[in-house]
């Protein structure tokens, strides 16, 4: 999501005369895009104004300012107190970035942090450079509230770009030859275009993004378990360049805990949403996201979620300790599980996942996959890489028939937790592919 919003920053400032340099010591403006999500990220960011303060003194007129989630938590200490930045710019007031680096360039200091119920940027084209992969944002915000989020507080509550906006959007990437476009929102099972008569949901904006290229995988994130419908799943399952992919966030496996994150469905609720989708969409994989240590949470509770990791076997997950974050409901409970006990539960949770995700890579040896070539992999320029559908990245030897954006098929002979490796077998087309699984 930041770096949707960083591209729709460049593209503002793009139309106003501003162009990107990556030398810093030659930068006009300097702005780090940040995430409140996680207490790491905010130490992050202070560690990196700090980094720039030898540019900032070496260039006194240079403009350091601060944008995205932590620009109204952090206004105060930032701008009046340490006076470490010269603008701060929330992820609502984009549009007059350019008036307030002119403000700051006169001396002043930038501040716009309002949270808006309409801005969308459905208008503003983000600067991408040409690739394969492109990010999009569908809707801002999110409504659900829960216990342990800053979301709704430092990014407002949702609203839906236009359906029409969006698809005019992957039009333009088809064309410049973009083939993995990822649909983004906090919340993109909610999404929903009230301008248009019918109420288009999630559902109509995959079957209209799929129809866009046939040759061009659509992949979504995020989804919340209390938003999937049936109409979404059998939508996935029709259409062969939407991702059988669900990143689907669990955070507990126990029903206390999920009662006390606010998060609004149970486990019971959770594992048949997740067998319904194993039965209707072949193939299906999912990823999750764990939270350990949340307030209260028991040795029956932690046993509650390692038993979830081994009833659904997801194929990966994003595994936290509880983080308190000031302005939720959560800050205001006894973060009463000692920091041990949370690393400790942690590594277990990690460990599970490891070795699940080990098991189900392994199981794929002999089989073939058809992956989108990304290009060389990152440890050697004797391997190209690419990804599953399913987001399983693959490294098949170099061969001089494969490039850069070609989908071929592999088959699998080795595979670790992480990565699959393969042997070229052959060259196809997404969309023919598509046809032959479909008859």
């Amino acid at each position: 999501m930041n770096l949707a919003d960083t591209e729709i920053v460049l593209g503002i400032l793009k139309k106003q005369g501003y162009d990107v340099t990556d030398k810093p010591e030659e930068a006009d403006v300097v702005l780090l895009n940040t995430c409140s999500i996680r207490e790491n990220a905010e130490q992050r960011i202070y560690g990196r104004i700090g980094n720039l303060k030898t540019l900032k003194a070496n260039k006194p007129e240079l403009v350091l300012g601060v944008l995205g989630c932590m620009a109204e938590r952090l206004r105060k200490d930032l701008v009046e107190d340490k006076k470490a930045v010269d603008l701060v710019v929330g992820p609502d007031e984009y549009r007059r970035l350019p008036e307030y680096i002119d403000i700051a360039l006169n001396g002043d200091k930038g501040i716009g942090v309002k949270l808006s119920r309409t801005e969308t940027y459905d208008d503003i084209e983000p600067h991408r450079e040409d690739g394969l992969s492109a990010w999009i944002s569908v809707m801002r915000g999110c409504d659900k509230f829960c216990t342990f989020c800053v979301v709704p507080f430092t990014r407002g509550r949702e609203r839906s770009r236009s359906l029409h906006s969006i698809i005019t959007e992957l039009e333009n990437l088809s064309v410049r030859g973009f083939k993995d476009v990822t649909l983004l929102g906090q919340n993109v099972n909610s999404y929903l275009d009230e301008e248009n008569e019918l109420s288009l949901d999630f559902a109509d904006l995959l079957s209209a993004a799929a129809k866009v290229d046939k040759n061009m995988r659509i992949r979504f994130s995020t989804s919340h378990p209390q938003d999937i419908s049936d109409k979404l799943i059998y939508t996935i399952a029709e259409h062969p360049n939407l991702c059988n992919y669900i990143h689907l966030p669990v955070q507990s496996g126990s029903n206390r805990i999920l009662e006390l994150m606010n998060r609004t469905y149970t486990v019971e609720h959770y594992l048949n949403l997740i067998e319904k989708a194993k039965k209707i969409i072949p193939g299906v994989s999912f990823s999750t996201d764990i939270i350990s240590g949340f307030p209260t949470e028991t040795w029956e509770d932690h046993l509650a979620t390692l038993e979830i990791l081994k009833q659904v076997r997801y194929d990966g997950a994003y595994m936290f300790k509880y983080s308190p974050r000031e302005g939720t409901k959560a800050f205001r409970m006894e973060d009463d599980v000692p920091e041990v006990v949370k690393s400790k539960r942690l590594q277990e949770i990690i460990d599970i996942q490891h070795q699940i995700s080990l098991e189900k890579n392994q199981d794929m040896i002999g089989k073939d996959e058809i992956i989108l070539v990304e290009g060389f992999s990152k440890k050697s320029n004797n391997f190209i890489a690419g990804r599953t559908d399913t987001n399983k990245t693959v490294i098949v030897p170099i061969n001089d028939k494969i490039k850069t954006s070609d989908y071929i098929r592999v088959k699998i002979n080795k595979a670790t937790s992480g990565t699959l490796f393969g042997d070229y077998l052959s060259h196809i087309q997404l969309e023919k592919e598509g046809i032959a699984l479909t008859a």
